[in-house]
């Protein structure tokens, strides 16, 4: 991908399904995809056997039954445990899915992905690696790739040195002076920003420089349309509910 091709939706259901279905499950997936949304955004990290898996937090307490560190568990354990029962009686039972999983219905179903890197303290650069290569790998061929993205510069350099052929975006929560030159030095096709930090300034000045900006995660009405307004290419939203109205969130 180049830095001026975009093959991605302005609009992109947070963890899967925002608020509405267990984050990070196939039950999200599904329901944002139910929704009108073609794309997801999710976190990615590994098990304690490399498999990459979905799970937000460092650990597995918050949403699932399970306790202490996300990458303390095989896949095999992992995949025993339930991922739902925490949100809704109606997801209980839910299972944590992998990576695999997440690309055969996301190919089968037209949806596309920003995968978030989320690595364990510690497994940076191997979870970079691991995730870029198996994104390779479950979307060989796909017309529209996984765009990766991560808060971690190692984890994102060690997917640029393993497959650099992926796109890859920004995140922060915070705009340093030298982001530009970060987005420049680890490849970066878009700056993936807090949407408070944005405003018409950065805005130019990544489109200057070549890069598209997404603004994660943006729940309100006023402030998607301020955004559109100053030519956000991408909105990272919870309110799948709401934003598939082209009033929350106007097309350019």
């Amino acid at each position: 991908m180049t830095h001026g091709s975009w093959p991605y939706p302005r609009l992109v259901a947070h963890r899967g399904a925002g608020k509405l279905a267990p984050e990070n499950t196939l039950a999200a997936l599904r329901l944002g995809h139910a929704r009108g949304y073609r794309m997801a955004e999710c976190d990615v990290k590994l098990s304690a056997d490399g498999v990459a898996f979905l799970l937000h937090d460092a650990t597995l307490d918050r949403t699932t039954d399970g306790r202490g560190r996300a990458d303390g568990l095989t896949w095999r354990e992992l995949t025993l445990l339930d991922a739902g029962a925490w949100h809704s009686p109606a997801h209980a039972g839910e299972t944590l899915p992998s990576l695999a999983a997440v690309a055969r219905f996301c190919r089968a179903n037209g949806v596309a992905l920003n995968i978030e890197i989320k690595p364990t303290p510690g497994r940076e650069r191997e979870t970079g690696a691991a995730v870029a290569i198996d994104a390779a790998t479950h979307w060989h061929g796909a017309e529209v790739p996984p765009l990766l993205s991560s808060f971690s510069d190692a984890a994102l350099a060690a997917a640029q040195e393993t497959v650099p052929a992926l796109p890859r975006a920004y995140l922060c929560d915070r705009l340093p002076a030298d982001w530009l030159a970060r987005c420049a030095g680890l490849g970066c096709v878009a700056l993936d920003a807090e949407h408070s930090l944005l405003d018409a300034s950065v805005i130019d000045a990544a489109h200057a420089a070549g890069l598209r900006v997404a603004a994660w995660t943006v729940n309100d009405a006023a402030r998607a349309r301020e955004l559109a307004t100053l030519g956000l290419d991408m909105l990272i939203t919870d309110a799948i509910d709401l934003a598939a109205d082209p009033a929350f969130f106007p097309r350019k």
